[in-house]
């Protein structure tokens, strides 16, 4: 069965729905939590579910490489098979990414290539489609690679913007979203249903 580390820097919410589908599935063995700073809800779930935790921040270290090599430890040392961030806000160190080459995938809050990049996270996304006047957004799993959100898509999922929304309620129903396409992809990635060629991905019957 494939270990998954999945990094994470709030409350966990994402983290939570594949702990969840995974405990209704068992679709993949998850290993460990790397949170981005001490005292996240996130750990806590881990360790209410058994799993092990680790803080990994980015002010602990002098480089962005520094602090890419102490994550590659971690996660060779558990060998870890692939890594979810979910809900994770920093930029993934790039010598991290060549480690584990189409092994990392990501949950983006829109439907990229539409308010995605530097600086588009959290309520950011959302605030940025509502302002737009867009009638749909959704959300993105993709493959993380060394440019924010720029990774083969896996799979995406529309949803609609209502008269009325604001950045805090669209931000609610493409959550509940989140939370059934992040275990989903994560049981395709682990079970070896994802064939990727270049920027193609395949999702196997």
């Amino acid at each position: 069965m494939k270990r998954v580390a999945v990094f994470a820097s709030g409350s966990g919410s994402d983290f939570q729905s594949i702990i969840d589908a995974n405990e209704r599935e068992n679709f993949c063995e998850l290993s460990l939590l790397v949170a981005s700073k001490a005292g996240i809800f996130a750990a806590e779930r881990a360790a209410k579910h058994g799993i092990e935790s680790i803080v990994c921040s980015k002010k602990d270290f002098a480089s962005a490489e520094e602090m890419g090599n102490a994550l590659i430890d971690a996660c060779k040392s558990r060998k870890i098979d692939y890594i979810v961030l979910a809900g994770y806000l920093s930029m993934i160190p790039e010598n991290f990414v060549r480690a584990f080459p189409d092994r990392i995938i990501n949950i983006h809050p829109s439907l990229i290539p539409s308010f995605c990049g530097k600086g588009f996270y959290g309520l950011n996304v959302h605030r940025a489609a509502v302002e737009y006047g867009v009638r749909i957004s959704g959300l993105t799993v993709h493959f993380v690679d060394e440019q924010y959100d720029s990774g083969a898509i896996i799979l995406q999922r529309a949803v609609p913007v209502l008269e009325g929304d604001t950045p805090e309620s669209l931000q609610a129903r493409i959550l509940e979203e989140e939370h059934k396409a992040l275990p989903l992809a994560v049981k395709l990635l682990t079970t070896g249903k994802i064939v990727k060629e270049g920027r193609k991905v395949t999702i196997l019957p």
